[in-house]
């Protein structure tokens, strides 16, 4: 079983950076991903790193944003840079067994986080 806790959302301006972190619980050799949702829309992709390090992204955060895992494997990131008003949303961590290259869809992953607010005002 494993378990994931978002932290590091916020309120910040157009143009402006946010780093997301994911505490996972369980073994390591998962692919983990970040979606989001607006209010309204439903969940997207917005990037995924697989066990060996592929890295997938959404053409909407491609060059701004970047998914990274910590040392120990077991913490997850997304540094958000050049932020935009249409960045805003309820991002999700979440997990699935570890493939080659991650999925895109939100119906391959296994297991989610309860979310973390990110607000971009401009």
């Amino acid at each position: 079983q494993v378990q994931l806790m978002e932290s590091g959302g916020g309120l910040v301006q157009a143009g402006g950076s946010l780093r997301l972190s994911c505490a996972a619980s369980g073994p390591s050799i998962y692919t983990m991903g970040w979606f989001r949702q607006a209010p309204g829309k439903e969940r997207e992709f917005v990037a995924a790193i697989s066990g060996g390090g592929i890295t997938v992204y959404a053409d909407s955060v491609k060059g701004r944003f970047t998914i990274s895992r910590g040392n120990a494997r077991n913490t997850l990131y997304l540094q958000m840079n050049s932020l935009k008003p249409e960045d805003t949303a309820v991002y999700y961590c979440a997990a699935m067994r570890s493939v080659t290259t991650p999925p895109r869809a939100a119906r391959d992953y296994d297991y989610w986080g309860q979310g973390t607010q990110v607000t971009v005002s401009s």
